[in-house]
C-alpha cells in the first residue's frame, strides 16, 4: 500500500493527538502539504534515478531540469507559507521535513537555503527534532 495509507491508518489506531486532523480545514491544509512535500520528493528521487542509474550517454537533461524546476517551484510554494506552520506536528510537516532533508543529502551542491531563509531557518529548528536527529541518514 502506498505510505499515505499506511501512515493514516496507523494514525487511526492510537488515543493520542493525530497526524491527521480531523476537522476539514485543518485536515486540508496538512493533506496539502503532505502532497507538496511528496511531489518534490518524487521530483528529487526521479532526478536520482536518472542520473545515477542511467548511462550518461541516455541520460535526458531536458527531463532532469525540469524535475528540478518542480523541486524549485515546490520549495518555493513552502518558503511563501512556512510563517503559517504552527508548532503542531503532523504528517504535513513530517512530509515536508523529509523532504528537506533527502535534498541535503542526495543534493548538497543544489542550494535550496540561500533563497529561501524562512524554509532555511524553519528546517534547522525542526532538524533538532530527536526524531528527525536520531533518523538522518549517513553516508558512509
Amino acid at each position: 500500500y502506498d505510505s499515505r495509507v499506511i501512515c493514516e491508518y496507523l494514525d487511526s489506531l492510537h488515543d493520542g493527538a493525530r497526524m491527521f486532523p480531523v476537522e476539514t480545514t485543518a485536515r486540508w491544509t496538512v493533506l496539502r502539504r503532505q502532497a507538496l512535500g511528496d511531489g518534490v520528493l518524487d521530483a528529487a528521487v526521479s532526478i536520482r534515478y536518472e542520473t545515477v542509474l542511467r548511462p550518461d550517454e541516455k541520460r535526458w537533461s531536458a527531463w532532469i531540469e525540469g524535475q528540478m524546476g518542480k523541486v524549485r517551484r515546490g520549495l518555493d510554494t513552502l518558503e511563501n507559507e512556512v510563517a503559517t506552520f504552527d508548532d503542531d506536528v503532523n504528517i504535513g510537516i513530517i512530509t515536508v521535513a523529509c523532504a528537506l532533508g533527502y535534498l541535503n543529502f542526495r543534493y548538497p551542491e543544489e542550494d535550496w537555503r540561500a533563497p529561501r531563509p524562512g524554509l532555511r531557518d524553519w528546517y534547522a529548528k525542526f532538524a533538532t527534532r530527536e526524531s528527525m536527529a536520531t533518523t538522518e541518514p549517513v553516508v558512509f
